[in-house]
């Protein structure tokens, strides 16, 4: 009897731990969850391939109220993020388009940058913006924890390329940058 009593008790006691640890461990709704881009990185999935940036050049600024993420694959086929919050006060989401004057409060780019070693005026590069029309939301970026030292959060988005129309899906996006010194 003591030890059907021992496994009930046992039971109940992993049952409740398992359901307060399910509970307490959401992300909240207005900055999200920090994402899974390794320290000092940025990573999305660019219309289904993952792209994920170097630590060495991946980094963020905040000037006054502007923030600023960006980084970059290097190489000489380099793929590179710009996330910019224009009014950036701490954690919480920021949309890309959308609100007054179809701005909102973030822009963000993804660029493929190709060049050519053996002829560097043959180098390409392709710019891919957001927001790009009618002042739609076409993405956010969500910003889970702000500290002295860096940033972490998510973010997706559709983007444009104003030279040929073409269009990118950003998703799945999240980084874990310091701030540069």
């Amino acid at each position: 009897m003591m030890k059907k009593m021992f496994k009930i008790g046992f039971l109940s006691l992993l049952a409740s731990t398992m359901f307060f640890t399910n509970t307490s461990c959401t992300s909240d709704d207005d900055g999200g969850g920090g994402g899974t881009a390794a320290a000092g990185t940025i990573t999305a999935k660019v219309n289904g391939s993952t792209v994920t940036t170097l630590n060495m050049v991946t980094f963020a600024n905040q000037v006054g109220s502007m923030l600023s993420i960006q980084g970059n694959t290097g190489g000489t086929s380099s793929k590179a993020f710009v996330l910019n919050i224009t009014s950036f006060d701490g954690v919480g989401t920021y949309d890309i388009g959308g609100g007054t004057g179809g701005l909102g409060l973030a822009n963000a780019s993804y660029t493929e940058i190709s060049v050519n070693l053996s002829n560097p005026m043959a180098s390409t590069t392709k710019v891919w913006q957001a927001p790009y029309t009618g002042g739609a939301k076409v993405g956010e970026i969500k910003i889970s924890e702000a500290t002295a030292t860096g940033v972490k959060g998510t973010f997706q988005f559709s983007c444009k390329n104003s030279d040929d129309n073409s269009t990118k899906e950003v998703t799945q996006g999240s980084f874990n940058v310091n701030f540069q010194n």
